[in-house]
């Protein structure tokens, strides 16, 4: 059995230049973290003693006998992307609820493909395993996703992404000073609103704008570089915030669907309590709301907004994607006779020449 750890993600500026309608023509810029919040997999391969092949258990529980009959579409595109022939049951966890803007489904992608090169044996690199991520999110899924989520799930930590134009990307990690970092920590609120959607149905939305060159996505990239020049100087985070401020401003504007009245007014109450700026995560049209304010107005926040009923202490990851149980148990051939499987220890650079 094989248990992975994938943080979700918080992204700060540049949410939308990493979709490829964007930055293959215009270049894209992003400033993320991962969060000490995380998806579990646990994966171990299945003995014959049932009549099914294949289970999968997560908000369902699925018992199929062909990989193809599952329905959970990321747990049946990684195991045919793997060509996994063995019977395999696969377990899933979160430390928070899905569909609310904080990467759960790619965290969910990436973990489940450590967890099945693990059972092979096989140790991807970061960049590896985020590019098969996305592989299977954007060509076999088809879904209206970026590449920041992928990337954050399996790197971890506050990382920059500079994209294209083109093709190319580089990931490079954010390196603050440490009283800095604490105090950036301190000063970010996350309230769940409540509401759950589907993100690819809402950016689906604001490809069509990004399509047509929208100068608010050039806007977006310019207030990206200008909080990256801030963070770096270790700066007033008022500042910060009123950049987030003006991001989110543009980002509600493109689409009807990432905000709505009750999430407007939520954002105006926080910010009258003393937040500087903020954000709804991810697309947009619900999940968590995101604030930076100091420490002393959080409680003046709390008792402003009465109808966020959950708010989660933040703290950043800066692991990426982990194996955090391994046992290498027995397995089965296609007679049914046990054949006991030896763990062997594989090197990022032996994985990259098998693979």
């Amino acid at each position: 059995m094989i248990i992975t750890r994938t943080p979700f993600r918080l992204s700060l500026f540049g949410g939308g230049t990493d979709y490829p309608a964007w930055y293959l023509k215009n270049g894209g810029l992003v400033i993320a973290t991962s969060m000490a919040y995380y998806c579990y997999i646990s994966c171990r391969f299945l003995t014959p003693f049932f009549d099914y092949k294949t289970r999968v258990v997560y908000s369902e529980i699925e018992a199929v006998k062909e990989h193809k009959d599952i329905r959970h579409p990321a747990a049946r595109a990684c195991l045919e992307f793997l060509e996994m022939e063995k019977g395999i049951e696969i377990h899933h966890d979160g430390d928070l609820p899905a569909r609310t803007g904080i990467g759960s489904s790619s965290s969910f992608t990436v973990g489940l493909l450590a967890a099945l090169h693990g059972l092979r044996h096989e140790m991807l690199t970061k960049e590896r395993l985020a590019e098969e991520a996305i592989h299977i999110e954007q060509r076999v899924l088809n879904e209206n996703v970026g590449i920041q989520d992928q990337i954050l799930a399996a790197y971890g930590g506050l990382r920059v992404i500079e994209m294209g134009p083109g093709p190319d990307y580089c990931v490079t990690p954010l390196i603050l000073a440490p009283d800095y970092l604490r105090e950036l920590q301190d000063h970010i609120l996350l309230g769940f609103t409540g509401i759950t959607r589907v993100a690819s149905t809402i950016a689906s939305k604001y490809i069509k704008v990004m399509e047509k060159k929208d100068d608010r996505f050039d806007e977006m990239h310019s207030i990206t570089r200008e909080a990256l020049g801030t963070l770096r100087q270790n700066r007033d985070l008022e500042r910060i915030g009123r950049l987030l401020h003006r991001s989110w401003m543009l980002k509600r504007s493109l689409a009807g669907d990432v905000t709505r009245p009750e999430i407007d007014a939520l954002y105006e109450a926080g910010r009258r309590a003393g937040a500087y700026g903020g954000k709804l995560l991810g697309a947009g049209g619900g999940g968590f709301m995101m604030f930076l304010a100091p420490p002393e107005c959080h409680e003046r926040i709390w008792a402003a907004l009465p109808q966020i009923k959950t708010w989660v202490p933040f703290r950043m990851d800066n692991q990426g994607s982990q194996i955090v149980f391994y046992h290498d148990g027995y397995s089965y051939g296609q007679d049914g006779k046990p054949l006991r499987e030896i763990a062997q220890g594989v090197t990022h650079e032996e994985s990259e020449r098998t693979l």
